[in-house]
């Protein structure tokens, strides 16, 4: 990437500058080179200057200056237009065109692999994502996870980790003896089988609506999950039907995002592997026994303490999760493990992780919970319990049906095929984008005119700018350009050097757990794709080698949004 061979140079003038007792010795730490929010200050900037000053006690703008002038000496300022110092100590970068031009026949060269790397060989990252509870309905609710889990999985893979993603179904727990319970108390065994999802569903928000009235049904739940833990046979059969008849459903709803998760392992997996776990934190004194149950309590008392079995000696779903990760850091041996999972579950996580290094399971650092906010619809939160849940397959299934209005109002010329193959692209693509574009910490209201917007930022928007743009390539009749030496105006310069920065977007989309700031991106490519369509000719062109420059850049263009687009995992259609 450009920016690391700045980094390179800065760290070899520095090296020749303490050589030279110019400057003093210090330990260099991680040089930040970043863009400048003024592009006035150039297309990269560093603030290292200001960070020796501080350790050597020096003035920085001094340092700044040295540096500068040992960069403009060195092989690699081939790099550099210009090299400026800026009050109070920064180095600003201006890069030679000649270098966005090698970056976009990179990007023609490359193609779908531009962007990847293979900074993550050798390391393993597990992704849990999705994770939905059995025997209920995979509502819009569920769609954070699933999502914004699949495209963090899609990122690490591009950058060379061995990913595993891994669906960790809720299939255990108290709530499956308090639906056993409803389904011998008032459940229609025939009338299940016909539509399972729907008729458990509702034997689950009646057990909640009995038991405000009688509280007893609680205890009766916790009965029947115990026989369900003893390994009770007819309880057993039961779960395991409502198992079935979920992962059917679940798929069926996968399949429609394009969605494909490695292994599907439910907390039941783990079962076998929880007596172990509890002895292990008694015998290494991390647990101890408090009125019958079993705790981990926190050094300073720092976090709550974190209960590991009940006082009857069912387990929690915290027993569970620190036997998944037993499991998993012994099978895997991974670099993290990231869990995308919703912001009510901050404080457990901390625990988790906590009582995960306490057990000498990892450092707490090798853990990551990706918080996402709540998807809220206009009437406000959605609750299983209450029953008023809007299932994500409708949802699909509008978008869908929305989005080919668009297509057929935007292209008549579309045979039935095509009109439904585009529409699936469009309705589900918008979804999913406008769930990514947000930081993952963000509240979401779902609205559908934002969502399937063709003007402003949404996958709609995208999808349209790739089309447009294959639009054109297609007229050509060029099968491949490598001319950008013709280029320029200031509308294809900002697109040139934005094409330039895709593999910087895609490490810090990692790094920071968020593809939204993919999104991000993306959008900003897109809407500057649009102002130099718009505002210069590609196809009349003055000259030949114009016309051909002008359609790389149109090439570069197409590529980088479609790569983008499939780490999100949104399918790029050529035509709308």
């Amino acid at each position: 990437m450009i920016r690391d061979e700045i980094k390179k140079l800065i760290e070899k003038s520095i090296k020749k500058l303490q050589k030279e007792r110019v400057l003093l010795k210090f330990n260099i730490s991680e040089i930040e080179v970043k863009h400048p929010e003024e592009k006035a200050h150039g297309d990269y900037a560093t603030n290292i200057a200001l960070r020796i000053g501080k350790d050597a006690k020096k003035e920085a703008m001094e340092i700044a200056e040295l540096l500068s002038s040992e960069l403009k000496s060195q092989d690699g300022s081939k790099l550099f237009e210009k090299v400026e110092t800026a009050k109070p100590g920064f180095i600003n970068f201006f890069l030679s065109k000649s270098v966005f031009e090698d970056e976009l026949n990179k990007i023609l060269t490359q193609g779908d692999n531009y962007g990847s790397s293979n900074v993550g060989h050798g390391k393993t990252v597990i992704v849990e994502y999705s994770s939905p509870n059995i025997a209920k309905p995979f509502s819009i609710g569920h769609l954070r996870s699933t999502i914004i889990g699949q495209a963090i999985y899609n990122l690490y893979k591009f950058l060379g980790y061995k990913v595993v993603g891994i669906n960790h179904l809720g299939d255990w727990g108290t709530q499956f003896g308090k639906l056993i319970y409803a389904i011998e108390a008032w459940g229609d065994k025939e009338k299940i089988a016909k539509d399972p999802i729907k008729e458990l569903t509702k034997l689950y928000v009646r057990f909640h609506e009995e038991s405000e009235s009688k509280p007893e049904l609680e205890e009766e739940g916790r009965k029947w999950f115990k026989k369900l833990e003893e390994g009770n046979k007819e309880v057993r059969a039961t779960w395991k039907k409502s198992v079935e008849w979920s992962l059917k459903e679940f798929n069926r709803i996968y399949e429609l995002l394009g969605v494909k998760i490695d292994l599907v392992l439910g907390e039941s997996f783990y079962q076998p592997m929880l007596k172990d776990v509890i002895k292990e934190a008694l015998d290494n004194k991390i647990a101890i026994k408090s009125r019958g149950a079993i705790i981990i309590s926190f050094p300073k008392d720092i976090l709550p303490p974190l209960m590991i079995q009940k006082s009857d000696g069912t387990t929690l779903y915290s027993t569970r999760d620190l036997a998944t990760i037993k499991y998993r850091r012994e099978k895997f041996r991974p670099f993290k493990i990231i869990y995308e999972v919703g912001a009510d579950q901050t404080l457990y996580f901390k625990q988790l992780f906590l009582a995960s290094e306490l057990l000498g399971f990892g450092r707490k650092e090798d853990y990551f919970h990706v918080a996402h906010g709540l998807m809220r619809l206009s009437g406000g939160r959605m609750r299983t319990r209450k029953g008023d849940i809007i299932l994500l397959e409708d949802v699909l299934k509008e978008a869908i049906e929305r989005a080919g209005r668009i297509a057929e109002d935007k292209n008549q010329g579309l045979n039935k095929n095509e009109k439904e193959e585009i529409a699936k692209a469009i309705g589900i693509g918008a979804v999913k984008y406008n769930d990514l574009s947000y930081h993952y910490s963000t509240d979401i209201v779902f609205d559908w005119d934002k969502v399937l917007n063709l003007k402003g930022n949404s996958g709609p928007y995208l999808q349209y700018a790739y089309v447009r743009g294959r639009s054109v390539l297609r007229k050509s009749g060029l099968k491949k350009n490598f001319k950008a030496g013709e280029l320029k105006e200031k509308e294809e310069i900002q697109v040139l050097k934005l094409l330039s920065q895709f593999p910087e977007v895609i490490e810090r989309s990692a790094k920071d757990y968020s593809p939204s700031l993919l999104c991000n991106f993306l959008f900003e490519l897109a809407q500057s794709f649009n102002t130099f369509y718009e505002s210069l000719p590609i196809l009349e062109a003055e000259t030949d080698e114009l016309k051909k420059a002008r359609l790389s850049l149109v090439e570069g263009i197409c590529q980088i949004i479609k790569n983008g687009l499939n780490i999100l995992g949104i399918s790029t259609p050529e035509k709308m």
